[in-house]
């Protein structure tokens, strides 16, 4: 003989919808913040404004900089540019693939900047980028790309 409870039963649920959400508000906040951690290699210069400039990945990379002033960075770190080519050099003994950004100050004169282009063909690296400012970065102050 079965004899009823008085105490009524329920049955436990789980609710998945709340779950769900928690979940793309993780996955939204740890794309934010790891498309926030790009570091940059090279020093401080004011980059020419270009309209059909693109985004490109800056993994495995090498940093040159020429500011306005003519000095050569690698880096960040100032050297003649007498040293360039043998640091290159050895990068491209390591690492052929490496990609080279040139980033030349909006006022650096244009001999400066072609004789670093020399020196990094010189080493046999053929993946150069000349960095540059978006349109669109350069309407927010301080924005580079």
């Amino acid at each position: 003989m079965n004899i009823a409870s008085p105490i009524p039963k329920h049955h436990a649920r789980i609710e998945i919808i709340p779950l769900i959400d928690i979940m793309f508000f993780l996955l939204a906040s740890f794309m934010m913040v790891s498309l926030s951690q790009t570091t940059m290699k090279g020093i401080k210069v004011a980059l020419p404004v270009g309209a059909s400039g693109q985004t490109q990945s800056k993994k495995d990379y090498v940093s040159l900089s020429v500011d306005k002033d003519g000095y050569t960075y690698f880096d960040k770190e100032k050297i003649p540019l007498e040293e360039v080519l043998p640091r290159l050099l050895k990068i491209h003994a390591t690492n052929p693939e490496a990609k080279i950004f040139i980033r030349g100050d909006r006022e650096a004169v244009h001999g400066n900047v072609t004789r670093v282009l020399d020196q990094i063909r010189s080493s046999g690296f053929t993946k150069i980028s000349f960095e540059i400012k978006s349109q669109a970065s350069s309407a927010i102050p301080g924005g580079t790309k």
